[in-house]
């Protein structure tokens, strides 16, 4: 954009040579002029700049000058024309151009006219086509821009999805190994003085429970654990049964999709850990109901979690810290990701304990690819 300035060396050359009328007006007309296309051009790009007040007082001061150095004295002077024009298409965008480039050069050509006859033709036309085109060029530089930090902006929603699905896979995975190793592990140490046998049976489902958290792992990291629902239910089944806990284990219903029984079998290892770890239940019941447009999936304990809220993620219940916390809170971000929902609160049909409720449309195939869970 600086470069063009130089267009203006036959004026300056008309004034040091003495042969501009009036040299003190074309002197300092030439400097203010050069001035301001210097700020505009260095305003021009930076979108705030280019649209603050300041920018079209300085373009509103190049044309006086412009109109006024041309009209006066027309030959070299009247190149300030497509200056100006270079100046007005580094700023106005969109229709505004049209606007402002037709009657822009409209004037230069008359002005021209009046001053050199038929040669204003080429300085009605410079002024268009030098505003048209710094205008295009500058318009495309400003989308690739966009377009570049809009990638960017993508690459890190990515990374940070990517990140929530591993810390959730690793709090729902970790949470209910963890809780049931340690049931099992608190049912040996009852059981050794008495009946080492089955204080062994409880040590060796500890070592095939570990041996399985690590495959998961494995499989959550690499993104492509398959869940399976009646394995779940088969292990909820055992943690409660060591942390001495009668199950029940209720499931009707036409066979689901796996990457629905991956978000259930998430409900069954959250909802079964929470009440292992706060409840203090004698009983529990998992009933998956299953139909050909949803499935409900509800685990309900008969312990001291009698409190009233939901599964929001806020404290539920008054059953221990964090009943119905951080993992039931991922779980319904998950379970709403792919149309359905879920309800955490007491178990109103008991008259106490805890219930967790969940929701899933088995039909739901559009979610599926925006889950970030599916596959996990």
């Amino acid at each position: 954009m600086l470069p063009w300035l130089l267009l203006g060396l036959g004026s300056f050359s008309n004034l040091v040579q003495g042969r501009t009328p009036n040299p003190w007006f074309g002197g300092i007309g030439l400097l203010v002029f050069n001035s301001l296309y210097v700020s505009v051009v260095f305003r021009s790009f930076v979108p705030a700049h280019r649209k603050s007040a300041a920018t079209r007082w300085s373009l509103v001061g190049m044309g006086l000058m412009t109109f006024g150095l041309g009209g006066l004295y027309g030959g070299s002077w009247l190149l300030f024309f497509p200056l100006f024009g270079l100046a007005c298409g580094s700023v106005v965008r969109g229709r505004a151009l049209l606007w402002v480039s037709v009657p822009l050069a409209a004037a230069s050509g008359a002005i021209g006219a009046y001053h050199d006859g038929w040669d204003a033709i080429t300085i009605a036309y410079g002024t268009f086509i030098s505003m048209m085109v710094t205008a295009a060029i500058l318009t495309l530089a400003e989308t690739v821009m966009e377009l570049r930090a809009t990638r960017q902006e993508l690459a890190r929603s990515a990374v940070e999805r990517e990140r929530l699905r591993f810390s959730r896979d690793l709090h729902d995975l970790l949470g209910h190994t963890l809780s049931v190793i340690v049931v099992k592990a608190e049912a040996a140490r009852r059981l050794g003085p008495h009946d080492q046998a089955a204080a062994m049976a409880q040590v060796s489902d500890i070592e095939s429970v570990g041996r399985q958290a690590l495959t998961e792992i494995r499989e959550a990291v690499t993104g492509y654990r398959e869940g399976s629902l009646a394995t779940d239910l088969d292990r909820a089944r055992s943690a409660l049964t060591a942390a001495g806990i009668e199950p029940v284990v209720r499931q009707s219903g036409p066979p689901l999709e796996p990457w629905a029984e991956v978000l259930l079998g998430w409900v069954v290892r959250e909802a079964v850990t929470n009440a292992v770890r706060h409840s203090a239940a004698t009983r529990c019941v998992i009933a998956v109901d299953g139909s050909p447009e949803r499935v409900r999936l509800t685990v309900t304990d008969d312990g001291v979690g009698t409190g009233t809220g939901t599964g929001t993620g806020t404290d539920v219940g008054t059953g221990g810290p964090a009943y119905g916390g951080t993992g039931l809170k991922g779980l319904t971000e998950r379970l709403a990701a792919a149309g359905g929902s879920l309800e955490a609160g007491p178990a109103q049909a008991e008259g106490k304990g805890f219930q967790v409720t969940a929701l899933l449309p088995v039909d739901n195939v559009d979610n599926v690819d925006d889950m970030d869970t599916v596959g996990t």
